[in-house]
């Protein structure tokens, strides 16, 4: 049996990686949870699985290099998979230095310790260990001309306190393995979506208000483009880069999902007006009036978008799910769960672990 060891596994990714493995292998893997539990930490993404004999949830920053030591010690752990990380741009701008903590320290934490517990004596490494990095296509900052795209081979060019922070996360990982030969891979995805997500982002953001007829804020003109990503397709990515990935390598996961942010927020409200009943009242909500142009973010990237040619070839991996299928998914995963919503945007999320765990 595998024993993963799933950093941020609590939070929106790390959640649907979780339930992503769990469903494909069962009984044949062992999962441990480790999360800090910050504010986009909520247990009640996997209290589904919770019960199971294979998995197991301990509280820990990965800061904490005694805590973190103590999980390697007590376990043979088989993969780690590096999900923890701030990832809220806007929270970079207001509180950079929270991001070079987790993002920069915490990795570096993670690697010491996976280094520590799997390095023998003579400076290889135990047979079918690995670290997979997770990180974001945001490190190689902005695209200008139409047509282009973000490859492996990009150069780093970050622009925000969060971009730098996981930039530097991934250089870490990369000297780790050009220094000592440390076996892990890197994975540079392109913006996820679906379920779990917290609502400080776009799409659960502009769900949730348009829902309660409240405004929708759009930065600048709206037109800045991002690549969507279904968060499923992105497990399955990940999944196949840690069975099949070729140690030291990176690679980019995108969704062939360009949309200007403007077109995003449209296209929610068109579909949330097909998907609500027309006796529920909250469909008299849903209107284009409610979007709301706001001052720009500082530093904002106007283009993103990641070519997974190199996944495709190597891993045959590719997205699935197309952006118009993805957004119905999504939107009726909340319809599903409002009480989640709701718990999240309270902060009564966080009463769940008091109960459970304390």
């Amino acid at each position: 049996m595998k024993t993963y060891l799933v950093t941020g596994g609590a939070g929106f990714i790390g959640s649907n990686f979780i339930h992503y493995m769990l469903e494909k292998y069962g009984k044949e893997i062992r999962i441990i949870n480790v999360d800090a539990l910050t504010y986009a930490g909520n247990l009640e993404n996997l209290k589904d699985i919770e019960h199971l004999d294979n998995y197991t949830f301990v509280k820990a920053d990965i800061t904490d290099k005694e805590a973190i030591n103590k999980i390697f010690t007590e376990n043979d752990i088989d993969k780690v998979v590096h999900f923890a990380a701030e990832s809220h741009v806007d929270r970079s701008i207001r509180n950079p230095e929270v991001f070079v903590k987790t993002n920069v320290l915490g990795t570096a934490v993670m690697l010491n310790c996976a280094k520590a517990a799997w390095e023998l004596e003579d400076g290889s490494f135990k047979e079918g260990k690995k670290f997979l990095h997770v990180s974001t296509d945001e490190v190689y900052g902005s695209l200008s001309e139409p047509g282009t795209y973000f490859y492996e081979t990009t150069p780093y060019d970050p622009h925000s306190p969060y971009s730098a922070s996981k930039a530097s996360s991934d250089m870490l990982v990369k000297s780790y393995m050009d220094t000592y030969k440390f076996p892990a891979n890197i994975t540079n995805c392109s913006n996820n979506y679906g379920p779990y997500q917290f609502p400080e982002k776009l799409i659960p953001l502009i769900i949730n208000n348009a829902l309660s007829g409240k405004k929708l804020p759009v930065y600048g003109d709206g037109k800045n483009v991002r690549d969507w990503l279904y968060v499923m397709d992105h497990a399955k990515a990940i999944d196949m880069v840690i069975e099949k990935g070729k140690l030291f390598e990176t690679y980019n996961v995108g969704g062939h999902n360009e949309k200007e942010n403007i077109e995003i927020v449209e296209i929610i409200l068109e579909t949330l007006q097909e998907m609500l009943s027309d006796d529920d009242p909250r469909k008299a909500l849903v209107t284009k009036d409610l979007i709301t142009f706001v001052e720009d973010r500082k530093g904002h990237d106007r283009r993103y978008a990641i070519a997974p040619d190199k996944i495709k070839a190597d891993l045959g991996w590719e997205p699935e799910t197309m952006f118009k299928d993805g957004i119905r998914l999504t939107i009726q995963w909340f319809f599903e769960n409002e009480e989640w919503m709701k718990n999240v945007t309270s902060g009564d999320y966080q009463k769940y672990y008091n109960e459970m765990y304390q």
